[in-house]
């Protein structure tokens, strides 16, 4: 006899008393929404269309939470008051439309945390540059001795920290995707450090459409908060008078003067929020060198200044900071050759920053997924600053279409080992091989990581 307490759906028991909340994507934020929904009292059931991998299964055995795998069962989905959405997963997928024919709510993961916590949130977005500027601020906090927890997309999810930690702060990655799910939630402060053409597949081709994703970072911010932005980028320029932002604003430039953000001073970077503690930093002391990382030291060091970091430790850690891996990675320098790892480098603009840091002749290594790229912008860079181009990837026409006019080597291969002995051939003494691809990683990879661990291993078995 069925217990009244509970009610079954396709053989699952469940508690009358709990609301059902659905979780669509077994990874790193899927499970962690599904932790953080268990403790906030909800029946969690956690689906996946794909494989789940085995110590994300084990977690959930752990737990007692029910999930499955290689399937959505739609008897259960659908009976959800509310679904946390994986930001990998599209709306276009049929179990995403179901839902959202019966008006379901459909949320993100940080929706989903940001209820259950009251610490303060650095909230950060950009076509490019969004990680390192994450790590960076939560570097600045961390020395600060701030008690900050860093996620979103990168590291332990948020919603996984919420349900375990007790944290005053949180650095947030935020992409695009997450943002798409987000309605609620409001960042303390929020950095938009650009906007360029990027994963227009999932915005049906549009660029108002990702704009105005990107936007989201600051909605539901009130004149309590602050919103960072790049005052240089086009795209930011050509909206932000259209949007209606709350908060307090510090634009960031290297072209002008700022009043209340940060600028370049000749070889300085000046950041006033306070009329009364400005802070100079000459830019060979920043530890990210290139105009890009200026972008992001500036945008850092605003989010320090406004929780009221002190000058001497801002500029300690601005000095000191190591960037994460795969983002203009120094590998090896061999025969006075020197090899850079920037396999995060999944979109055109990005490889532009990267062709820009360098003074050097370079050997860029590229090629793999084409998201819709137009190569079109970093033509002149590469007529300027490579020598020869190697393709990693299995369709290498639009890059062969794009250079082959004004780049006199371009030379196919299929594994980073090939690519780094071609690319190590044809660079000669002081050159920089370069591994900036532009494209994503999944014909020949398994993610952009792994095609960096694979360069750096080829690399050093020169």
């Amino acid at each position: 006899m069925q217990n009244p307490n509970t009610y079954t759906l396709s053989g699952l028991v469940f508690d009358t008393d709990k609301p059902l909340l659905c979780i669509l994507g077994a990874g790193e934020s899927g499970v962690g929404a599904a932790v953080l929904g268990q403790k906030q009292g909800f029946n969690v059931f956690v689906s996946d269309f794909g494989a789940i991998k085995e110590n994300y299964k084990t977690e959930l055995q752990n737990l007692n939470i029910y999930f499955e795998e290689n399937q959505h069962t739609e008897a259960i989905i659908l009976n959800a008051v509310e679904v946390v959405k994986s930001p990998g997963i599209p709306d276009k997928v049929e179990i995403i439309q179901k839902l959202l024919a019966k008006n379901t709510p459909i949320i993100s993961e940080i929706e989903f945390a940001g209820r259950y916590t009251k610490a303060q949130t650095i909230c950060i977005t950009g076509s490019n540059g969004k990680t390192t500027t994450t790590l960076l601020t939560y570097h600045i906090l961390k020395n600060a001795g701030l008690n900050v927890g860093l996620a979103g997309n990168i590291g332990y999810s948020f919603a996984r920290q919420v349900a375990n930690q007790n944290f005053d702060f949180y650095v947030l990655e935020i992409s695009s995707f997450m943002l798409d799910n987000m309605f609620a939630f409001r960042a303390d402060i929020a950095v938009l450090l650009n906007i360029t053409p990027d994963h227009l597949d999932r915005y049906d081709y549009k660029m108002q459409n990702y704009v105005n994703s990107k936007f989201r970072i600051a909605q539901n911010q009130t004149a309590a908060n602050h919103f960072i932005y790049c005052d240089d980028d086009a795209e930011i320029l050509k909206e932000i008078n259209n949007k209606i932002i709350n908060a307090q604003k510090h634009p960031i430039s290297i072209l002008h003067p700022i009043k209340s953000g940060a600028f370049l001073n000749n070889n300085t970077m000046q950041i006033n929020t306070n009329a009364n503690d400005t802070f100079e930093m000459t830019v060979n002391d920043l530890a990210l060198q290139g105009k890009h990382n200026l972008y992001n030291s500036m945008a850092s060091g605003i989010a320090a200044k406004i929780l009221d970091i002190r000058n001497p430790k801002i500029r300690e850690s601005l000095s000191n900071f190591k960037n994460a891996d795969h983002r203009l990675e120094f590998v090896a320098k061999i025969g006075d050759v020197t090899f850079i790892n920037d396999s995060k480098a999944t979109n055109v603009n990005s490889t532009w920053y990267a062709l820009d840091s360098y003074q050097t002749d370079i050997v860029l290594i590229m090629g793999g997924v084409d998201k819709g790229n137009n190569y079109n912008e970093i033509r002149e860079l590469v007529k300027q600053k490579v020598k020869a181009i190697v393709c990693l990837g299995k369709n290498t026409r639009a890059i062969h279409d794009a250079f082959e006019d004004i780049v006199e080597v371009i030379v196919n291969t299929t594994t980073a080992q090939d690519a780094v002995e071609v690319a190590n051939h044809l660079a000669t003494r002081g050159d920089t091989v370069l591994l900036s691809p532009a494209c994503a990683s999944f014909d020949l990879f398994s993610s952009y990581e792994d095609r960096g661990n694979q360069f750096k291993q080829a690399v050093m078995q020169l």
